[in-house]
């Protein structure tokens, strides 16, 4: 009964959200996460500029100049800082840092579309960027080498650990440690720009 009672809690949390019901203060440390090219950091922005909160990439946290990778000292250290505050909402998939930053967090939100959604929105990405040479975390940038023609391809990517993480993190949200979270499950983008335009500071 206790196992059904807190699974209908669950769904309404989710229900009153998508319906804007509940106040945004409610959230005030939120944690984005999904596929690579769902569009965290695209919503990540839109919330902190809505609720006038601070925005962390952790993407800009882990990459050195060259693509070379921060040690994880280094990448917990830059996180614990940057998380220091009240009031926040970060971006990005790293499971060795996810008792750091969900430990800390009180909402996550899950985008969670179709796999054909989610490579549509990361082929125009991956284009625009290797067009433009967009500079993306100290200096770095997606070339088309790297983009369609490596082993590195952000593309090869998505597909690989897609079917993972729809699996994973279903099972990491039902973990003690964890309980605590908010979790508001967005399943399209015309689901999650409904959900955004509600959400008020």
């Amino acid at each position: 009964m206790w196992k059904d009672a807190r699974l209908a809690s669950h769904f309404l949390t989710i229900y009153q959200q998508l319906k804007g019901l509940i106040p945004a203060e409610t959230m005030n440390r939120i944690s984005i996460v999904g596929t690579t090219g769902s569009g965290k950091t695209t919503l990540a922005r839109a919330i902190a500029d809505r609720l006038q909160i601070p925005h962390v990439e952790l993407d800009a946290l882990q990459w050195e100049p060259n693509w070379v990778a921060a040690s994880d000292e280094v990448f917990r250290d830059r996180i614990a800082h940057s998380l220091q505050g009240n009031r926040w909402v970060v971006d990005g998939n790293y499971s060795r840092v996810q008792d750091l930053v969900w430990g800390k967090a009180d909402t996550v939100i899950w985008l969670d579309y179709p796999l054909p959604t989610i490579m549509r929105q990361l082929f125009k990405r991956t284009v625009y960027r290797s067009l433009t040479n967009q500079e993306l975390w100290n200096g770095n940038r997606e070339t088309w080498r790297m983009s369609f023609f490596s082993r590195d391809s952000i593309l090869l990517w998505a597909l690989r650990t897609y079917r993972k993480r729809r699996r994973t993190y279903p099972l990491l949200f039902q973990k003690s440690e964890y309980k605590h979270l908010q979790i508001i499950h967005l399943r399209s983008p015309a689901q999650t720009q409904n959900w955004l335009q509600r959400l008020s500071s």
